[in-house]
């Protein structure tokens, strides 16, 4: 029997080529080893500011994004967070087998809170409702980043202190460290990773861009003055860029392709590398208008929904009865 594994997924900002190379592609192969479960974390988002239309157009696009990038509903169990009528029930009961200090010593939040003064106490106690969604989900596994992991020690340390309490109830999640995939950086800093909340744009390449605005990005892309198809992060850190973008994509070795491109200028170098990434984002927007449009979309959710709301049901009334709370 396959061990179960839950990922959460914040609902906020479109996904860059840097997150299908270096996170999306690593889900793919975890679902073909695990029973795997997706859900996307719509109320962790309202942590911060959000705008209501924008939130909830983003959260299906979310979904049908990473649909169209290969996540395989019949291989993962998919559903949205605040669609579960008990998770902030089993939440509040979580938090109130915590604790100011523990949750106050979370780095994020640490960071978080010196940044803005006046934010909510959601900051302070998401990292419950993150324990929430692993406990109440039977998970063994959790992957997260190195940033992360401390809020899946959080989990495990709130569920022994409640089996402690009240008895056996949950299972005590492991954290897996996510794979260092190849990291992809912008395209006009190339020192820097390539993130959606970059303030230059033209270095970033988000998966809805259209299609002509993502050549011309790659085509204006920071390169340097050698004119030799050569990986070299340290020295040719643009080119070395672009030569990761298309062994990602074409699964071609750094080897083959200096080789490949030997006798080749930048330009022609670039030509083909744009040619790849609107080849693969192209599929990829036209599997995401096809699925956005349609009830199949829909189809997914439900099922995903009634899955996760059985599971976390049962312990939800478990939980109940062995507090006290209630009439039984």
């Amino acid at each position: 029997m396959k061990k179960r594994i839950l990922t959460g997924l914040q609902p906020t900002g479109v996904i860059t080529l840097g997150n299908y190379i270096g996170a999306i592609k690593q889900m793919i192969e975890m679902q073909e080893n695990y029973e795997s479960y997706i859900f996307i974390a719509d109320m962790h988002a309202i942590t911060v500011n959000q705008d209501p239309i924008v939130l909830r157009e983003n959260i299906k696009s979310l979904v049908a994004l990473y649909l169209a990038c290969g996540i395989d509903p019949k291989k993962n169990t998919i559903y949205i967070q605040s669609d579960n009528p008990y998770i902030g029930g089993i939440s509040w009961m979580l938090e109130c087998n915590s604790y100011y200090g523990e949750l106050s010593r979370m780095t994020q939040f640490k960071d978080k809170a010196k940044k803005n003064a006046n934010f909510t106490s959601g900051l302070l106690t998401y990292p419950v409702l993150m324990a929430a969604d692993i406990l109440s989900m039977d998970a063994d596994y959790v992957p997260v980043g190195v940033d992360q992991k401390q809020h899946v020690e959080l989990a495990r340390d709130i569920a022994i202190r409640f089996n402690n309490k009240y008895g056996e109830m949950f299972k005590i999640p492991e954290p897996i460290l996510k794979k260092v995939g190849t990291k992809i950086m912008d395209l006009q800093t190339p020192d820097k990773k390539m993130s959606k909340s970059s303030e230059n744009q033209k270095g970033v390449i988000r998966l809805l861009d259209d299609i002509d605005v993502i050549r011309k990005k790659i085509m204006s892309a920071t390169t340097d003055s050698e004119m030799v198809v050569r990986f070299d992060p340290e020295n040719k850190p643009g080119i070395s860029n672009l030569i990761n973008i298309y062994s990602s994509l074409t699964n071609k070795s750094i080897e083959e392709i200096e080789m490949e491109f030997k006798d080749s200028n930048y330009g022609n170098f670039k030509s083909r590398v744009a040619d790849i990434v609107v080849d693969v984002i192209s599929n990829i927007q036209n599997k995401y208008n096809e699925i956005l449009n349609s009830d199949y979309l829909d189809e997914i959710l439900d099922s995903g929904m009634n899955k996760n709301i059985e599971i976390s049901k049962e312990f939800y009334q478990k939980m109940k009865k062995v507090i006290g709370l209630g009439r039984n």
